[in-house]
């Protein structure tokens, strides 16, 4: 999920009530919920492909990192009660512990349920996991979560006895609509499974995944061995013809030998360890053959030239 909606989930959170437990605790749940993308750091180094919702969105991170973020809380602590030299309650190590637990866990989670997918098992084992039901950026789940927030902070402004009621039903709000989408890519898949069977599509990848703000059309992606079929797939009620393709598709040419060369390289090895939907454009030249391996979901890329 994008940024903005990790740091909705932590000021959700918050302002639900859990900021009471100990000082700084509103400051720790959001950035708890952004913490595991510290691994943005590995781009200018080229390694985005690699390091990305990997590390430090794995198990092993999951129990690393809330101590880190309770070690830097408490550093922050001691620096600004001594640099002011103000007297402030102490925060209280176990409480950001838990609260840094709690938001920091609820990042992968978010990330797994989009197309992009999370490696819940680095490092010890690379495998991606999809949850293929929100889009990336999904207005509905920005939207209950910011009026939650902000109908919240207002009472608490207001000194309301009761502040916490708004944000608390707008994370209520939001885990229903998440378990709903679940449930409809569910129906989604099994939908376009059903029309599928028997065309032997179904033992190559296939793909449904959210589309952006709109929960009854699903975008599919299917594989027929040598190209991409694009389409959509809709779960309304009483639609004669649920599944329909696109009539221009998508080439893979991954049997070529340049393709299998390109794939081959550094370069190749490591995009393709994050592609889902692989394929090749080929520019051969006079002297040298560029060789550009993009993944169909977003239209990223890699190029990758090979001498003649």
């Amino acid at each position: 999920m994008d940024n903005i909606c990790h740091t909705l989930v932590g000021a959700g959170l918050a302002q639900a009530g859990l900021k009471r437990r100990t000082r700084l605790g509103a400051a720790t749940l959001m950035i708890g919920a952004n913490f595991p993308d510290i691994d943005i750091l590995s781009l200018p180094f080229g390694q985005a492909t690699e390091f990305r919702r990997g590390w430090t969105h794995g198990l092993l991170a999951l129990v690393v990192l809330p101590f880190v973020l309770t070690g830097i809380m408490l550093v922050w602590d001691r620096f600004t009660r001594r640099s002011r030299r103000v007297e402030r309650p102490p925060v209280v190590p176990r409480e950001l512990l838990l609260l840094s637990g709690l938001a920091i866990l609820t990042h992968p989670t978010l990330d797994w349920m989009n197309s992009y997918g999370m490696r819940w098992l680095m490092p010890f084992n690379g495998r991606w996991f999809y949850g293929d039901s929100l889009f990336i950026i999904d207005p509905w789940l920005l939207l209950v979560l910011a009026l939650g927030v902000w109908l919240s902070r207002r009472r608490e402004r207001r000194s309301h006895p009761d502040p916490w009621r708004p944000a608390r039903a707008a994370l209520a709000v939001a885990s229903a609509y998440v378990v709903t989408m679940l449930g409809l890519q569910a129906i989604a898949e099994g939908i376009v499974r059903r029309d599928l069977a028997g065309s032997g599509w179904l033992s190559q990848p296939l793909v449904v995944s959210a589309s952006p703000a709109d929960p009854v059309h699903w975008r599919v992606y299917a594989d027929d061995g040598a190209r991409y079929w694009r389409g959509m797939v809709s779960v309304a009620p009483g639609v004669s013809r649920r599944l329909t393709f696109d009539e221009v598709t998508i080439e893979k040419n991954a049997s070529d030998p340049v393709a299998i060369a390109a794939a081959r390289s550094d370069a190749g090895r490591r995009f393709l360890d994050w592609a889902r939907l692989p394929y090749y454009r080929i520019e051969r030249g006079r002297s040298a053959t560029r060789v550009e391996i993009i993944d169909a979901r977003y239209g990223a890329s890699v190029a990758v030239t090979l001498d003649q």
